[in-house]
């Protein structure tokens, strides 16, 4: 069984930075892949950035390139999220994803967190 759970959402202004942590068991870092989605109130859930092991390739939705940073601490069993420059439409509940390979669909992926929310206010 595979656990992950996020922190580090909150509120922020405008134009302001948070870093999401996602925290798991040390197999699911094993040749696995780890994204981040959220889910807008009222809206479905979006993939946001994903991270592929070993070759580190990193993906990203349109809405979040340059402003979002996906990387992983395999010795910490954690990924990260950075986000910059948010705005208010980046308010969602984010959550982390694992699963063995990497899927731009929510139903692509096995293992999911709790979830951390994110209001970013105007």
């Amino acid at each position: 069984q595979v656990k992950l759970v996020e922190s580090g959402g909150g509120l922020v202004q405008a134009g302001g930075s948070l870093r999401l942590s996602c925290a798991g068991f040390r197999r699911t870092f094993s040749s696995a892949a780890m994204g981040w989605f959220r889910q807008p109130p009222g809206k479905e859930r979006e993939f946001v950035a994903a991270i592929v092991w070993p070759d580190t390739n990193t993906y990203y939705a349109d809405s979040v390139k340059g402003r979002f940073t996906i990387s992983r601490d395999n010795a910490k069993n954690t990924v990260y999220l950075q986000m910059n420059s948010l705005k208010p439409e980046d308010t969602a509940v984010y959550y982390c994803a694992a699963d063995r390979y990497y899927s731009g669909q929510p139903q692509g992926w096995a293992y999911w967190g709790q979830g951390t929310q994110v209001t970013v206010s105007s």
